[in-house]
Protein backbone atom coordinates (compact mmCIF):
# COMPACT_ATOMS: atom_id res chain seq x y z
CA UNK A 1 0.00 0.00 0.00
CA UNK A 2 1.23 3.30 -1.31
CA UNK A 3 0.68 6.09 1.21
CA UNK A 4 -1.05 8.42 -0.33
CA UNK A 5 -3.74 5.75 -0.49
CA UNK A 6 -2.75 5.15 3.20
CA UNK A 7 -4.19 8.32 4.63
CA UNK A 8 -6.11 9.99 1.91
CA UNK A 9 -8.35 7.23 0.93
CA UNK A 10 -10.84 5.53 3.03
CA UNK A 11 -11.49 2.28 0.37
CA UNK A 12 -10.01 -1.68 1.31
CA UNK A 13 -8.33 -2.71 4.56
CA UNK A 14 -5.26 -2.36 6.66
CA UNK A 15 -3.46 -4.56 9.21
CA UNK A 16 -2.55 -3.90 12.60
CA UNK A 17 0.82 -3.31 12.25
CA UNK A 18 0.35 -0.71 9.34
CA UNK A 19 -2.08 0.89 11.31
CA UNK A 20 0.29 1.64 14.11
CA UNK A 21 2.61 3.04 11.82
CA UNK A 22 0.39 5.35 10.42
CA UNK A 23 -0.92 6.75 13.92
CA UNK A 24 2.85 7.07 15.12
CA UNK A 25 3.46 9.31 11.45
CA UNK A 26 0.16 11.06 12.02
CA UNK A 27 1.31 11.45 16.04
CA UNK A 28 4.21 13.09 14.54
CA UNK A 29 2.54 15.19 12.34
CA UNK A 30 0.48 16.54 15.39
CA UNK A 31 3.09 17.44 17.47
CA UNK A 32 4.81 19.24 14.52
CA UNK A 33 1.72 20.82 13.90
CA UNK A 34 1.63 22.20 17.03
CA UNK A 35 5.02 24.34 16.64
CA UNK A 36 3.89 26.02 13.62
CA UNK A 37 1.48 29.06 13.81
CA UNK A 38 -0.58 29.13 10.82
CA UNK A 39 0.64 25.80 8.65
CA UNK A 40 0.91 23.70 10.95
CA UNK A 41 -3.36 24.16 11.84
CA UNK A 42 -3.77 23.43 8.24
CA UNK A 43 -1.23 20.54 8.78
CA UNK A 44 -3.28 19.49 11.40
CA UNK A 45 -6.31 19.54 9.30
CA UNK A 46 -4.69 17.11 6.55
CA UNK A 47 -3.65 14.82 9.58
CA UNK A 48 -7.24 14.54 11.16
CA UNK A 49 -8.82 13.72 7.47
CA UNK A 50 -5.95 11.00 7.46
CA UNK A 51 -6.90 9.58 10.41
CA UNK A 52 -10.28 8.89 9.76
CA UNK A 53 -9.41 7.10 6.84
CA UNK A 54 -6.96 5.28 8.88
CA UNK A 55 -9.45 3.96 11.18
CA UNK A 56 -12.13 3.14 8.39
CA UNK A 57 -9.78 0.71 6.86
CA UNK A 58 -9.04 -0.63 10.22
CA UNK A 59 -12.60 -1.05 10.85
CA UNK A 60 -13.36 -2.30 7.47
CA UNK A 61 -10.59 -5.08 8.06
CA UNK A 62 -12.77 -5.91 11.22
CA UNK A 63 -15.87 -6.37 8.68
CA UNK A 64 -17.33 -3.02 10.21
CA UNK A 65 -18.20 0.04 8.67
CA UNK A 66 -16.01 2.92 8.75
CA UNK A 67 -18.85 4.83 10.89
CA UNK A 68 -18.02 3.17 13.81
CA UNK A 69 -15.49 5.98 14.43
CA UNK A 70 -17.86 8.40 15.00
CA UNK A 71 -19.11 6.77 18.83
CA UNK A 72 -15.71 8.00 20.44
CA UNK A 73 -15.88 10.79 19.13
CA UNK A 74 -19.55 12.11 19.66
CA UNK A 75 -19.11 10.82 23.06
CA UNK A 76 -16.53 13.50 23.67
CA UNK A 77 -19.45 16.80 22.70
CA UNK A 78 -22.28 14.67 23.97
CA UNK A 79 -20.46 14.65 27.88
CA UNK A 80 -19.34 17.68 28.02
CA UNK A 81 -22.90 19.59 26.90
CA UNK A 82 -24.28 17.74 29.62
CA UNK A 83 -21.47 18.52 32.43
CA UNK A 84 -21.95 22.10 31.08
CA UNK A 85 -25.81 22.52 31.30
CA UNK A 86 -25.24 20.96 34.63
CA UNK A 87 -22.99 24.06 35.80
CA UNK A 88 -25.40 26.41 34.93
CA UNK A 89 -28.89 24.19 36.20
CA UNK A 90 -26.26 23.81 39.34
CA UNK A 91 -25.85 27.80 39.66
CA UNK A 92 -29.64 28.33 39.16
CA UNK A 93 -30.96 26.29 41.69
CA UNK A 94 -28.49 27.58 44.53
CA UNK A 95 -29.86 30.84 43.51
CA UNK A 96 -33.43 29.68 44.33
CA UNK A 97 -32.60 27.85 47.29
CA UNK A 98 -30.61 31.11 48.47
CA UNK A 99 -27.63 28.55 48.39
CA UNK A 100 -24.37 29.48 47.51
CA UNK A 101 -23.59 29.17 43.62
CA UNK A 102 -20.13 28.98 43.78
CA UNK A 103 -20.34 25.60 45.36
CA UNK A 104 -22.58 24.48 42.38
CA UNK A 105 -20.81 25.56 39.90
CA UNK A 106 -17.74 24.27 41.43
CA UNK A 107 -19.76 20.69 41.33
CA UNK A 108 -20.46 21.26 37.85
CA UNK A 109 -16.79 22.15 36.46
CA UNK A 110 -15.75 18.64 38.35
CA UNK A 111 -18.12 16.90 36.67
CA UNK A 112 -16.90 18.82 33.13
CA UNK A 113 -13.63 17.06 33.98
CA UNK A 114 -15.04 13.87 35.16
CA UNK A 115 -16.76 14.12 31.36
CA UNK A 116 -13.20 15.09 29.30
CA UNK A 117 -11.68 12.25 31.56
CA UNK A 118 -14.48 9.88 30.31
CA UNK A 119 -13.96 10.94 26.65
CA UNK A 120 -9.93 10.64 26.55
CA UNK A 121 -10.49 6.88 27.81
CA UNK A 122 -13.34 6.59 25.41
CA UNK A 123 -10.94 7.64 22.38
CA UNK A 124 -7.90 5.92 23.70
CA UNK A 125 -10.15 2.55 24.10
CA UNK A 126 -11.06 3.13 20.61
CA UNK A 127 -8.01 3.23 19.40
CA UNK A 128 -6.29 0.27 21.08
CA UNK A 129 -9.31 -1.52 19.82
CA UNK A 130 -8.45 -0.94 16.59
CA UNK A 131 -5.09 -1.93 17.04
CA UNK A 132 -5.11 -4.95 19.07
CA UNK A 133 -8.05 -6.76 17.63
CA UNK A 134 -7.62 -9.28 14.82
CA UNK A 135 -8.88 -8.29 11.21
CA UNK A 136 -11.09 -11.04 9.22
CA UNK A 137 -9.02 -13.58 7.48
CA UNK A 138 -10.74 -13.92 4.42
CA UNK A 139 -12.64 -11.41 2.27
CA UNK A 140 -15.36 -9.47 3.35
CA UNK A 141 -17.33 -6.73 1.71
CA UNK A 142 -14.69 -4.62 2.02
CA UNK A 143 -12.01 -6.87 -0.19
CA UNK A 144 -9.27 -8.33 0.01
CA UNK A 145 -7.34 -9.38 3.06
CA UNK A 146 -4.24 -6.78 3.51
CA UNK A 147 -1.31 -8.80 3.14
CA UNK A 148 0.97 -10.03 6.40
CA UNK A 149 4.59 -8.92 6.49
CA UNK A 150 6.44 -11.59 7.24
CA UNK A 151 9.03 -10.90 10.03
CA UNK A 152 12.31 -12.34 10.42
Amino acid sequence: MDWKSLFFSAEGRIGRQVFWIGWLMLLGAHVVAGWIPLIGQVIGLVAIFAWVCLCAKRLHDMGRSGWWQLVPILLGPVLIVGSAMSIGFGAVLAELTNGDAGWAALAGVGGLFVSLAIAFVAVVGFTLWLGITEGQPGENRYGEPPLTPVVV
